[in-house]
């Protein structure tokens, strides 16, 4: 009875057919054909499945097309792409219809590129997107019709040199706006050119021609950052009603003056930049400020300090008490400053003073 029951048992071994190595794929195949399972079919007319551009990676509705050396932007992009990578390329135009089908585009990257031209209607597909990364191409003005989903525009080190109010009206949804190291000075700078963005908080014109601050800034800036121009003077109205502000980068102008007011229009201001510039004394009002925190004034021509020039009279205390205070490479004699001067900061290693060279 055993040796019955293992002949049964050894009968399906005997049948089967002799093993073959199988590549890796074969597997795959395998499945897809299933076991009878009929083949699914496309039905007719309807698009097939989206194929990656050629030398591109696509992986989880990212799309990299980076460092290629491409001279336009690939066609057939997948409908269901979130990011669009095309930065280091050599792509000089982007043309109507080349994100045509990416409504779900979320951030368009072609930094370093040499774009020179946009046409008005590139964007229009893009309805959903809220990155644009334009920068270091060769682009003299910024493109109008951006998307009004629109959170963040970087277009820094290109040769723009007007800023018009029609570009960026409707932009409600924007957030941040990079600018910096572009040819463009305040003569072409339209006067309001920022105001339509409601929700606009960080702005930086860095290392441009402009000589004074934008006029019509709009009143959710926390972030202005104006370093490396060509600014001389501060005026009482320039920060007007600029109630959010909370950090101003001055750093490397031209600086000789603040006027009297001028920090009484940012009431929430907590860092101040004003290091290398030509100021021959402690910026007016900076004493009663009750929430500067941050103050640099390094690198100018300050001789002086007075008693009341970064604390309030008598001993009242700041809100917010200084964690960060620099006068060293100034010509002010550090044994001359009275030591009242600096009642309100509870630390020594706040201040630096160190010596005039």
């Amino acid at each position: 009875m055993k040796l019955a029951v293992f002949f049964l048992l050894l009968l399906p071994l005997c049948l089967a057919k002799p093993f073959h190595q199988r590549g890796l794929f074969d597997f795959m195949l395998e499945d897809e054909a299933g076991s009878g399972t009929p083949e699914p079919t496309v039905p007719p007319g309807y698009p097939g499945m989206a194929v990656c551009p050629f030398r591109c990676q696509c992986h989880l509705r990212v799309v990299q097309c980076s460092d290629l050396g491409l001279t336009q932007v690939p066609k057939d992009l997948p409908p269901d792409t979130t990011l669009l990578d095309l930065q280091n390329n050599k792509i000089t135009e982007i043309k109507d219809g080349d994100f045509k089908n990416l409504k779900e585009l979320h951030a368009l990257i072609l930094v370093n590129n040499k774009i020179s031209k946009i046409s008005p209607r590139a964007f229009a597909p893009l309805k959903k997107l809220e990155r644009l990364y334009l920068s270091k191409n060769n682009l003299k003005e910024l493109p109008e019709n951006m998307p009004k989903s629109l959170q963040e525009l970087r277009a820094h080190e290109n040769d723009i040199n007007k800023l018009r109010k029609a570009v960026f009206s409707g932009l409600n949804n924007m957030i941040v706006v990079e600018l910096g190291t572009n040819p463009i000075k305040s003569s072409g700078i339209e006067n309001g050119a920022f105001q339509g963005m409601k929700r606009l908080s960080y702005i930086r014109i860095s290392d441009t021609n402009i000589t004074n601050i934008p006029k019509g800034l709009p009143s959710s800036l926390t972030e202005l950052h104006l370093d490396g121009n060509k600014i001389n003077k501060v005026d009482a109205d320039s920060l007007n009603g600029l109630d959010n502000l909370a950090k101003l980068g001055l750093s490397f102008n031209d600086i000789a003056s603040v006027d009297n007011g001028t920090l009484t229009n940012v009431p929430h201001l907590r860092e101040l930049h004003l290091d290398n510039n030509d100021l021959s004394k402690v910026p007016p009002g900076l004493g009663e400020h009750k929430y500067i925190q941050v103050v640099y004034l390094h690198n100018n021509k300050i001789a002086a300090v007075g008693p009341n020039d970064f604390c309030p009279p008598g001993y009242n205390t700041k809100k917010a008490s200084y964690s960060g205070v620099s006068l060293f490479s100034n010509p002010v004699q550090y044994w001359e400053i009275q030591p009242s001067s600096f009642r309100c900061i509870y630390e020594r290693s706040v201040i630096q003073l160190g010596n005039y060279k």
